[in-house]
């Protein structure tokens, strides 16, 4: 089992694993996944401690292999072993006219595929900012919420502008998930300063920049396209060419490969325990492959990783002459509305 640190204590209600367990890989663009291997894993995960499920809706089969998964576990050690499971889903709607019906009935759905009650973390997002009906969208969450469908409201991929509206106007958020690795730094320029000031968390993705962020691409030439065989890989890559290119990040991983080999690790614990550390990061979101890669024995290892100052200062030293990537492209979430 993990020790007590590799949890956080979300709200005084939901306490989260720091290291949650991405289902984006099982949506179709990552290769297909066996269901039955897959579940066999998601017990696996559970076991060793490693509770907390990040999904959506529109993550291909996730929220039925969730239900699934409480249905199987439930079954092997008891209902009450429910309580230890938290599973958040994303609720990701096309812009338009957000009524009651509207919201409700997306959110029943998910709560019949995922087999529960109350779904622990609703987290929500937007398309389009100049359309305001995402204001009516969360009004009617909050609505849910205090009927009981769901327990806490979260955002996905807003920016600090949206974020200061939302809480002024009255709606409780208690996380914001974002993309945060040493590549892509933007949360710290100024979401995390609202954050901290709100009491609102970061649930962190694209740190390990869909694996790009390994021994397996220190000293290897630029990859080409074909050779980009997921979804995650083509996406990271990009951001990689955004921020400075593949010759800067190959110094970057020559840095994170001696900080790994002075600690005895490796470049994607050094990397996920970069992000852990930083100010208002509740969790960074691991995909998993399940049924096809595990890596939770290794992952586990990043709650004995303690980075120094000089490590930090190592890395700063490289990304300092990094592309800055909030005049590139934004603050957080801008890459999906440009």
């Amino acid at each position: 089992m993990l020790p007590s640190h590799a949890y956080h204590r979300l709200t005084a209600d939901l306490t989260i694993c720091r290291l949650l367990n991405g289902l984006w890989q099982v949506s179709g663009a990552h290769g297909r996944i066996e269901p039955d291997a897959a579940l066999r894993n998601m017990l696996d995960y559970h076991d060793a401690g490693f509770t907390t499920w990040d999904l959506a809706d529109h993550y291909g089969p996730a929220e039925d292999f969730i239900g699934s998964f409480r249905r199987e576990l439930a079954h092997r050690d008891g209902s009450s072993a429910l309580q230890h499971v938290q599973a958040f889903t994303k609720w990701v709607p096309r812009p338009g006219r957000m009524t009651r019906q509207v919201v409700e009935a997306a959110i029943d759905i998910s709560r019949r595929r995922m087999q529960v009650d109350t779904i622990d973390l609703l987290q929500f997002h937007w398309w389009d900012y100049a359309d305001r009906n995402y204001l009516d969208a969360l009004k009617h969450l909050a609505d849910l919420q205090h009927e009981g469908k769901i327990r806490h409201l979260a955002l996905t991929n807003f920016d600090t502008e949206r974020l200061r509206l939302i809480t002024e106007a009255g709606i409780r958020i208690v996380s914001n998930q974002v993309q945060y690795s040493i590549v892509d730094q933007r949360p710290a320029a100024r979401m995390a300063a609202f954050c901290q000031q709100h009491g609102i968390a970061l649930l962190t993705y694209g740190t390990l920049g869909g694996g790009l962020f390994s021994e397996a691409y220190l000293g290897q030439p630029e990859p080409s396209p074909a050779n980009l065989t997921t979804a995650s890989l083509r996406k990271y890559k990009n951001m990689i060419e955004a921020w400075g290119g593949w010759s800067l990040f190959q110094e970057l991983l020559r840095v994170l490969k001696a900080i790994a080999d002075r600690h005895g690790s490796t470049i994607p614990l050094v990397a996920t325990r970069f992000i852990l550390d930083q100010p208002t990061v509740a969790g960074v979101i691991v995909g998993v492959r399940l049924g096809l890669r595990d890596h939770h024995t290794e992952n586990a290892r990043v709650f004995d990783l303690h980075l120094t100052t000089e490590d930090a200062a190592a890395i700063a030293a490289v990304t300092a002459r990094a592309r800055d990537l909030m005049r590139v492209i934004g603050d957080c979430g801008d890459e999906y509305r440009r």
